[in-house]
């Protein structure tokens, strides 16, 4: 119950809800209470004899003081004795119609009610979630199946939110209503109500049998349908290399298998669901059953103690409406159990913080103007260590070049610089200033960032380019991607800067991809570039507009670059040679040249494979 109480947490303000909700259900389970109930006056009626009135014998020493039907029982037999039975037979269906009237609009009060609740509760349950994954650090994402985190935010959080709400309408509603229902079928015979009563504990027991099992079940299913997502979306992410190795038929086995276990786990909890249902019911029935025979024995034999066959039909037709609300109640624990195996998925998500955040003395980082100081830094993915001991000094307005083999850590330490981890060992100062004592987005600010990897959102160019800057103007944009080497071709889209780029841009080249990234660099204008092998995936032709792109970025900027074709910072002021995490070597191209070094190697064998 922890687990529901806190996921119910997220229906606050719940008494915005709670209390007209209350009121709108305890009006409508009255009105929907007196409409069975006046079925015994309502036959008392129509046999137009105030005998069958009088003689109802309803264990009148043990009757309780909120004796509605007798009450109204006197006003029928009044009304009878004073208009006669027809007029009355008006009266009497006047009010049922009024009573169900009134039970319906309440009831569609309450339900409009708890719809406005389970709304609220997606609406904060969803954002909390989403909040808190884009507030993780970026490490996470490395480690977890993107599949799985959105069918979290997705899926599970839509079983949870429709579980709460349910359950809330349950636990209050069909518990309020079966009290309704007992107490009037005590004021009309306690000791048959007593004995019927029986198997109401007898149908609960077994129905908690049955869903025992229902939450393990759950968290299974949960877990392969965000398995089922995360094959989806490496299968569309990674549809040309699937159609390229004749991989079709093995794929759609793969998702196939997970499939058909997916559906025979839901296959055993719906029947285990299903199964409570018919249980319920038929030791309802049974009791009908037997409440009909004892009673009708009464009724047959003249007993003294028997009911009036108007009352003894009202009765039945109450007591065969106990079982659907605790048929409700029994049906709530299964769907509980699959909501609160989803809300432990969604929890954990919820309650994963991110490594490291802004203190609480954090200070923002001021205009850019000194240097970046990377002092005895050190870094580890698990136990692998990646970085050992790096000493490197950028000063303001120089461009600095990383190189090496792949796998020496350049992209680590470039990840670094913004922040997107931290080091385990050593320091980062920009401006003498530790980077860990400045707030996260000020730090960031001040960079700009273009990957190999040129990723577009699915919407426009413009807002695509406009995408750090959102209240850019089209005068800015245009001057961007004229930087960037990017207008020519955007102009001669289909629909210019409106053109829509497709999923993660693929609706462009390469290059033009590239181009869209670096403009929207240039838009920010921050004064530090972070470039990360730009260049690395273009043909030759893209590859050079590229280039000169880049270099139109970096004018006036401090740049750090990591390149694979050497010959493309061979004008930088100052060169790092990376190799299995240590810097190696660290000077300007001829310096390093004439070290005959590893940066000389590299050269060689660049330029022979060329």
């Amino acid at each position: 119950m922890k687990i529901y109480f806190r996921l119910l947490s997220f229906a606050k303000p719940i008494e915005k809800f709670a209390i007209p909700y209350v009121i709108a259900t305890l009006l409508s389970v009255f009105f929907g209470t007196l409409n069975l109930a006046l079925l015994s006056p309502l036959f008392e009626t129509l046999l137009k004899t105030k005998q069958s009135a009088i003689s109802s014998n309803i264990d009148q020493e043990n009757s309780s003081s909120f004796d509605i039907l007798g009450t109204f029982r006197e006003f029928v037999n009044d009304s009878i004795d004073a208009v006669g039975a027809e007029r009355t037979l008006v009266y009497v269906c006047i009010v049922i119609v009024s009573s169900v009237l009134l039970s319906n609009v309440f009831r569609y009060l309450s339900q409009r009610i708890m719809e406005d609740l389970r709304v609220h509760t997606l609406l904060n349950f969803r954002r909390t979630v989403f909040n808190n994954v884009m507030n993780l650090h970026v490490g996470y994402f490395n480690n977890e199946r993107k599949g799985d985190i959105i069918s979290k935010v997705a899926s599970d959080v839509q079983v949870v939110q429709f579980t709460v709400t349910n359950t809330l309408q349950v636990v209050f509603k069909e518990p309020l209503q079966l009290i309704f229902y007992i107490v009037v079928l005590l004021n009309i015979s306690v000791k048959l109500t007593l004995l019927s009563l029986i198997v109401i504990p007898i149908a609960g027991f077994i129905i908690s049998k049955i869903v025992k099992r229902l939450k393990r079940q759950a968290k299974e299913a949960h877990e392969s349908f965000a398995k089922m997502i995360g094959f989806l979306d490496e299968a569309l992410g990674g549809i040309k290399i699937i159609k390229a190795f004749n991989a079709t038929e093995r794929t759609k086995e793969k998702f196939n298998e997970e499939n058909v276990f997916y559906s025979n786990l839901n296959r055993k909890m719906v029947r285990r669901q299903q199964l409570a249902s018919p249980v319920s019911e038929f030791l309802g029935v049974l009791m009908v059953a037997f409440i009909v025979w004892y009673g009708g024995t009464l009724i047959l034999t003249n007993d003294e103690n028997a009911l009036a066959a108007a009352d003894f039909i009202t009765y039945i037709g109450i007591f065969s409406q106990v079982m659907r609300p605790a048929k409700a109640i029994g049906n709530s624990f299964s769907g509980i159990h699959s909501g609160i195996a989803a809300g432990e998925r969604v929890l954990d998500l919820i309650d994963t913080k991110p490594e490291f955040a802004n203190k609480t003395e954090a200070q923002p980082l001021g205009n850019f103007s000194q240097s970046i100081a990377l002092q005895n830094v050190s870094f580890s993915y698990a136990e692998k260590e990646v970085l050992k001991s790096i000493n490197i000094e950028i000063k303001k307005g120089t461009t600095v070049a990383l190189v090496g083999p792949s796998g020496g850590g350049k992209s680590t330490l470039m990840d670094l610089l913004p922040r997107f981890h931290d080091p385990q060992n050593g320091t980062i100062k920009i401006d003498g200033h530790d980077y860990r004592d400045l707030t996260v987005e000020s730090l960031r600010s001040q960079m700009g960032i273009v990957n190999q990897e040129s990723f577009l959102f699915n919407d426009t160019i413009f807002n695509n380019i406009a995408y750090g800057k959102p209240d850019a103007t089209e005068e800015e944009v245009i001057n961007a991607a004229k930087i960037a080497n990017a207008h020519e071709f955007i102009v001669n889209a289909e629909d210019g800067y409106q053109t829509f780029v497709g999923d993660r841009g693929n609706k462009l080249s390469g290059g033009q991809r590239q181009r869209v990234c670096i403009a929207r660099a240039v838009l920010a204008n921050p004064p530090i570039m972070l470039l990360d092998e730009a260049t690395s995936a273009l043909d030759t032709e893209s590859e050079k507009l590229v280039q000169h792109a880049l270099n139109n970025l970096m004018q006036n900027r401090t740049s750090i670059v990591i390149a694979h074709r050497l010959s493309t910072i061979q004008h930088a002021d100052t060169i790092v040679v990376i190799d299995k995490g240590e810097v190696v070597e660290e000077g300007s191209h001829s310096e390093l040249l004439a070290k005959k070094g590893l940066y000389h190697r590299l050269i060689e064998m660049q330029t022979f494979s060329e």
